[in-house]
């Protein structure tokens, strides 16, 4: 069987997109549910629904910089 490829995108000055067959695990281990095969996870910190972005980026003033390489 062939492994589906994820597709994870830095979103300007947002989340981490992820697309495909998505697997989130919470720190114990616990499977967090997923809805579809995209989720956004947040990179800001001020989400309420952590892991999941919840659109709070925009009203903290999150910004991201160049990835680094």
């Amino acid at each position: 069987m062939a492994e589906e490829t994820v597709t994870i995108t830095l979103v300007e000055n947002g989340p981490l997109a992820l697309e495909g067959t998505i697997k989130v695990l919470d720190a114990n281990g616990n499977e967090v549910p997923v809805k579809g095969n995209k989720a956004y996870l947040c990179r800001c910190g001020a989400s309420e629904n952590k892991p999941f972005c919840d659109g709070a980026h925009k009203g903290v003033g999150f910004t991201t910089s160049e990835p680094q390489s």
